[in-house]
């Protein structure tokens, strides 16, 4: 899940650089390379203390998964989960609003100066990484409210049944992509 959002993150920081930004484009792939490997160097910093001992991982809701231990109470838990939902959910967000916000503004400013084929191409392929970031918060913000509300509310709010939806949605987010590239993309759909 973090390695999606730090990706998606990542992207939007790329197509906002790439189409508002004046940079050399290069033909090697030393920079797609970077932006993957980061994303995953990123998440995993994110994902190995609670091995470590700064929190710790345990069965999840009704018993058919493995997560973060949401429920503890203890300090360091709760620093390690507020820690992880500012560093893995707030900053890629707003990086992705900011980035797109600002997309979306400089493709609006020049569509009323040039209507061409080019431009359309662009707003189209930002049309559908918007969507993929949606899908992928409609997937995994109820399973950071349900995963805040087993932190930080009453003990046993969150009961086993109500944390089982969650916990799928969220694990359905990988199939997402796909969909949403073949339904938006027409040369995937003429081959099909």
């Amino acid at each position: 899940g973090i390695v999606s959002l730090i990706s998606l993150a990542v992207l939007s920081y790329e197509r906002y650089s790439t189409l508002t930004l004046c940079h050399k484009r290069s033909d090697d792939y030393r920079k797609a390379l970077l932006a993957v490997s980061g994303s995953w160097i990123y998440s995993l910093l994110w994902t190995v203390p609670p091995l470590l001992g700064w929190s710790s991982y345990g069965i999840e809701g009704a018993g058919t998964s493995c997560s973060v231990c949401w429920s503890s109470e203890s300090a360091e838990s709760t620093s390690y989960i507020i820690c992880l939902f500012v560093f893995c959910l707030v900053v890629p967000v707003t990086v992705m609003m900011y980035c797109y916000g600002r997309l979306l503004y400089a493709v609006k400013q020049v569509g009323k100066i040039h209507k061409n084929a080019a431009r359309k191409r662009e707003f189209h392929v930002l049309f559908m990484v918007i969507t993929t970031v949606i899908c992928y918060l409609v997937c995994w913000i109820p399973y950071g409210v349900i995963a805040l509300l087993a932190t930080f509310g009453k003990p046993g709010v969150v009961t086993p049944v109500t944390s089982i939806i969650p916990s799928i949605l969220a694990k359905s987010s990988t199939v997402c992509n796909p969909i949403i590239y073949i339904l938006m993309n027409k040369q995937v759909r003429h081959i099909l």
